[in-house]
Parts: structure tokens; C-alpha cells; sequence
């Protein structure tokens, strides 16, 4: 199977340090078809779909692990192999002294015009790392937004938002 789930409401989850599941609200679970006893202790990666680029991974653990909110478009995967896209916020729970204990992720709808720009964006990057591996595919991420003047950060809220760039 390979369509597309519709998402309702704000899909949330927290984990530890490591990435894996601590908690998990219904509407994840629903979307994701896997019981909360199948994700609870998990890694995140258990929802990773194999089209999504493995830079974007590489670069929110490199930003949430500086203890940066980050946002980003994600394509998920069901456990009936069925797919839906979100538009992740993900901040990273910190203790009294500001050491990371955990993040948190809450995923709403992503706007449907963005996914266009970022599908072929993400396929980009895909192709990159399939031919010249990881740190290709991060080069090309990092100048691409060099050369727009921008930051992915930047360019993801606006493509939520709807607004031109």
C-alpha cells in the first residue's frame, strides 16, 4: 500500500536524548497505525518513510541537539505502508540547567502547495546521497540556501505560511 493518510489535529510525541518515544498522543497513533505499546520506547525512526532525504535528519539532530527549536517538512510512514506528510516543530526539553532531557514534537498539517517545492527539493537531496553519499547531500542543502540568502529554517515557515519568497 502506498497512499496518502489525512491528518487530523496536532500529532505529538515526546522522546529522550536518544530519539526514542516516551510518549505519544492518540491522533500519532491513529495516523501511524502502530499501538502505543509498539511505539513507546522506540525509536522516532520507526515512522521514517525511505523517501525522505537522510540530510534533513542529519541536520534537525545537529540543530535540536544545540538546543535549537527547529521546524521542518516530513514524510512519514504508516505501519500499514501507507504514507502522510507533516509540518514538525520539534524543541528540546531542557532541565534547571539547561541540559537536554528529552524533545518535543508537535506535527500539524502541512500546506499542500509547500510539499510541492519541497518534494522536488527533498528528491534533489535523495539523488545527491544515492550518488555521492551524506555529506554530498549536506553540501548541496547548506548552498542552496547560501545562494537564496536564506536559511532552511526561513524557507520552511514561509512555505507553511503560504507566503511568497
Amino acid at each position: 500500500m502506498n497512499y496518502e493518510k489525512e491528518i487530523k489535529g496536532f500529532l505529538v510525541s515526546k522522546t529522550n536524548p536518544k530519539g526514542k518515544i516516551t510518549y505519544c498522543n492518540q491522533a500519532f497513533i491513529e495516523v501511524s497505525g502502530f499501538s502505543e505499546s509498539e511505539l513507546l520506547g522506540k525509536p522516532h525512526s520507526i515512522v521514517r518513510h525511505p523517501d525522505m532525504p537522510r540530510t534533513i535528519f542529519k541536520f534537525l539532530w545537529e540543530e535540536i541537539s544545540k538546543n535549537r527549536e527547529v521546524n521542518a517538512f516530513v514524510k512519514n510512514r504508516s505501519k500499514d505502508g501507507g504514507y502522510y506528510w507533516v509540518f514538525a516543530n520539534i524543541t528540546p526539553s531542557v532541565d534547571i540547567v539547561n541540559q537536554i532531557v528529552g524533545y518535543y514534537s508537535v506535527r500539524r498539517k502541512p500546506n499542500r502547495a509547500a510539499l510541492k517545492v519541497i518534494e522536488d527539493f527533498y528528491r534533489s537531496l535523495k539523488d545527491i546521497e544515492q550518488a555521492q553519499g551524506l555529506e554530498a547531500g549536506l553540501q548541496y542543502f547548506y548552498d542552496f540556501f547560501a545562494k537564496q540568502n536564506q536559511t532552511y529554517a526561513n524557507a520552511v515557515l514561509h512555505l507553511q505560511l503560504g507566503e511568497e519568497q
